[in-house]
């Protein structure tokens, strides 16, 4: 089920009143009905993956239970080698494994050796990649004992399957999300009225901004041999914001969903293209999934600990990793590369944690320093995203040689992209999300004195933007991840 779908604004009110009017005098069965509408929230979709979530949920959930019986390291060491192939071995066959043997076909056709090899038919689940870490994570720190295994079953599998963060996060640690599933949760009006100012905020980064960018970025991408280089930045610049927009969105909606419940989720995204340098984006870029590569890969690793052929050596993993994380495709790898190549050298000189706070905190402008910063950073991102969007890395390069052509004074006209809709809300959106900088998201309007008719105001107007310039419902970009 879409979260910009009718069908969930129909969901979301009904599963709301029954929660709280319904099942609040009994948590076990609070639980179990939290358990049973996330389950239909995902089968919407297709019932027969649910099988994948129901199988990741167990597995963990019974490695848990050995990991918390046993003292003998070697038995500990065995359940989590289980645990760990056997979630990872559903999300490399249902997302990898086509990638994986087309590629060894292809390497051997590079030496005469022609294979013959039948891939599979597969259709990628839905958020495998996000309730299988989610998943790991409890097993993980359980085995490294900074976690007591649960015996509450209802409780762990309303963790992993828990319908606002089921399809695309965030990627919430066991040790945030699960205890809250063992205390009795009280509706709090203030806490619900921030959820669905969040909820507002998401809907309106996706529907009408991401949606609406999407529609030039698909037009201009796939014409992009024919396009004048001022036409190519415009798509670089529109897609750096339409997957920000999207995924930002989505964590906004799952964040204040999950808020509406009673429960407090992990930040997402922290105004990521406001940072200085690339190090400081990426502690603001979908931070449920870098810090989940940070403490299960770069860490044990050695981290930066280490020689310096080491720390390159990490550094590289835990880029290139993260690349194909969001697809079985060259494509995402040599994302991750380029990022890779972006951060190591802040790395080395032991500048990576220079930017700890937040761009001229307790100001209102930032100095021309820490604009050109801003600046040089968004656009060493946005020639990553081409990357990231273009189908082939063959395409990418012939997208970004085509930028610097001639051609890039050209205006590009008839391109019907609709700047004159698309720039406002784009303007909208950066603005609104400078002056909350420092806040959870763009309507967090807590412990500040802004009359409640200004606030009615900016509701409607968001509402009245989703309704009138919102896109043709479209699937949120990370689901194919």
């Amino acid at each position: 089920m879409l979260f910009n779908s009718f069908e969930f604004l129909i969901f979301l009110p009904t599963v709301f009143l029954l929660y709280w009017f319904a099942f609040q005098k009994n948590l076990k069965l609070q639980n179990l009905f939290l358990l049973a509408v996330s389950y239909l929230f995902y089968a919407w979709w297709d019932w027969r993956f649910l099988s994948l979530v129901l199988l990741c949920s167990a597995m963990n959930y019974f490695a848990g239970v050995i990991l918390g019986a046993n003292e003998n390291q070697k038995t500990r060491k065995f359940t989590l080698i289980i645990s760990c192939v056997f979630s990872l071995g559903l999300l490399c066959v249902f997302k990898y494994f086509n990638f994986f043997v087309d590629n060894f076909i292809n390497a051997f056709s590079l030496i005469g050796i022609h294979l013959q090899a039948r891939t599979l038919n597969i259709i990628l689940p839905i958020g495998i990649s996000f309730y299988t870490f989610k998943a790991l994570s409890y097993t993980i720190d359980v085995y490294q004992k900074k976690l007591e295994p649960t015996k509450d079953i209802i409780a762990f599998f309303c963790f992993v399957g828990f319908f606002p963060q089921l399809l695309a996060g965030p990627i919430d640690r066991a040790t945030n999300l699960l205890p809250q599933f063992y205390e009795k949760r009280t509706f709090e009006y203030d806490k619900a009225v921030d959820g669905m100012r969040q909820i507002l905020w998401g809907f309106f980064k996706k529907i009408a901004i991401a949606d609406n960018c999407a529609t030039a970025v698909n037009t201009i991408f796939a014409n992009n041999e024919t396009m004048p280089a001022s036409a190519l930045v415009i798509g670089a610049v529109f897609f750096s914001f339409q997957i920000y927009a999207d995924f930002s969105g989505y964590s906004d909606i799952a964040i204040g969903t999950a808020r509406l419940f009673g429960f407090s989720s992990m930040r997402n995204f922290s105004v990521p293209y406001f940072s200085r340098d690339i190090a400081e984006f990426w502690r603001r870029w979908h931070i449920s999934l870098t810090s989940w590569f940070r403490d299960y890969l770069y860490i044990p690793l050695g981290g930066n600990r280490v020689s310096k052929y080491q720390v390159v050596r990490n550094t590289f993993i835990i880029f290139l990793v993260c690349g194909l994380w969001h697809g079985a495709n060259w494509t995402f790898i040599f994302w991750g590369f380029i990022n890779a190549l972006y951060f190591l050298p802040l790395l080395l000189l032991g500048k990576n944690r220079k930017y700890m706070d937040t761009v001229a905190q307790a100001k209102m402008l930032p100095n021309i320093k820490e604009l050109f910063q801003m600046g040089t950073t968004f656009v060493l991102a946005t020639l990553a995203w081409i990357f990231f969007r273009a189908d082939s890395i063959s395409q990418a390069f012939s997208y970004i040689g085509n930028i610097f052509s001639k051609s890039l004074m050209v205006v590009p006209l008839g391109l019907n992209l609709k700047l004159y809709l698309i720039v406002p809300l784009l303007v909208i959106m950066v603005l609104v999300e400078w002056l909350q900088r420092e806040r959870e998201h763009g309507l967090d309007f807590s412990n500040r004195k802004i009359p409640s008719f200004v606030r009615i105001i900016i509701y409607y107007a968001l509402i009245i933007s989703i309704m009138q310039f919102g896109a043709s419902e479209q699937k949120f970009i990370y689901f194919q991840f």
